[in-house]
């Protein structure tokens, strides 16, 4: 990786292997390291890049820091049959996120469903991740999280709630899943920031100035308006809401608006993060192949949908699943600033560099 401004892709055993070095280097455990690693790449692979690979060194900084501890000692408490507390310990939010997925999944396949609120976590890459790996297993899945504050509240002038993702994920005989990841704000933050990186003005009623003003000048936005927008954000700040009660109030934890910064400056203090899982095995509703052939009629008639001109209707996942066909035959790309990110880390870490597919 010597030359930022070539094209580079590399290969996915490649990316995963130069991950899993440097988080052990950092100090995080077998276990930590390989869920941050599979979390990273599942979505660089789908082409969420703003949650996929361009965090590692974040998450380095943090395990550096102290914030984040490399080698938790996560605690599960089941409460009910089918709920549950884990204690993340302050351990990496994807081992946390996985960890508490099995958990609900195991009360599922027991009980029908299982919920697990968890505490004393951090940040966790793409939720869509964990309602994934339900619904790889035939569940139907739900994961939410909240975050430091970036979004106002309807008719508000400051920050408030974070994006707060809900992502939701049904299983599809003999195809990829259905998967839902969506921010509770209009747009991400980092749209912002690739907007005013490639010097282009913003739609209209995603982000706002300082003074709660809608702004379309990626250059002065302090805050992402909710999903809805002026007129209708109090759709979006509703939702986020919810996702807030679900993960820190129902884990004990503070909410967002109280958060340190993901961002820092202190790397230092442990962030006490919540999430919330959901698993349900469809056949504990209705009689076996019963919720099969309904998804399955549901996308045929969804896809066969008219389209608009030069569009083409699709079902949640479907963009992703052709990208992430597209990169695992043709590589996973690293724009010029990652490239130079893991020059770095590859030289403070002593390991081998990624190496460009050609």
């Amino acid at each position: 990786m010597t030359d930022p401004k070539q094209d580079f892709s590399v290969d996915r055993e490649d990316l995963e292997r130069f991950m899993g070095a440097a988080l052990a280097v950092a100090g995080a455990d077998q276990a930590s390291a390989e869920a941050v690693t599979r979390a990273l790449v599942t979505a660089s692979r789908m082409g969420t890049d703003s949650h996929g690979l361009r965090l590692l060194p974040h998450y380095l900084q943090a395990l550096k820091g102290g914030r984040i501890k490399g080698a938790p000692n996560m605690v599960f408490h089941q409460r009910l049959a089918a709920t549950g507390f884990l204690d993340a310990d302050d351990g990496l939010g994807h081992l946390a996120g996985y960890s508490a997925m099995e958990h609900a999944l195991a009360m599922a396949e027991e009980v029908g469903m299982g919920a697990v609120a968890v505490g004393n976590s951090s940040h966790f890459g793409a939720a869509g991740c964990y309602a994934l790996a339900a619904a790889e297993r035939g569940y139907l899945g739900m994961a939410f999280c909240n975050s430091d504050p970036f979004v106002l509240l309807h008719d508000g002038a400051k920050p408030f709630h974070g994006t707060n993702p809900i992502a939701f994920a049904a299983p599809v005989a003999g195809e990829q899943p259905y998967l839902l990841d969506m921010a509770t704000s209009s747009v991400p933050w980092n749209r912002v920031q690739q907007y005013g990186a490639i010097g282009r003005e913003l739609p209209d009623q995603v982000a706002a100035n300082a003074a709660g003003e809608v702004s379309r000048n990626p250059s002065e936005i302090a805050a992402l308006l909710p999903l809805g927008g002026s007129d209708f954000g109090f759709k979006g700040a509703g939702l986020g809401g919810m996702v807030e009660v679900l993960s820190s109030t129902l884990s004990g934890m503070q909410h967002g608006f109280k958060l340190l910064p993901m961002g820092g400056p202190d790397m230092s203090t442990p962030r006490g993060v919540g999430h919330f899982f959901l698993a349900m095995k469809p056949d504990a509703f209705v009689e076996e192949g019963t919720f099969a052939k309904g998804m399955a009629d549901y996308l045929a008639d969804l896809r066969a949908q008219p389209a608009s001109p030069n569009a083409r209707v699709m079902a949640p996942g479907d963009r992703e699943w052709r990208c992430q066909a597209k990169r695992d035959a043709e590589g996973i790309p690293l724009d010029s600033a990652n490239q130079l990110a893991y020059v770095e880390i590859a030289e403070k870490y002593q390991i081998a560099p990624l190496t460009r597919l050609d």
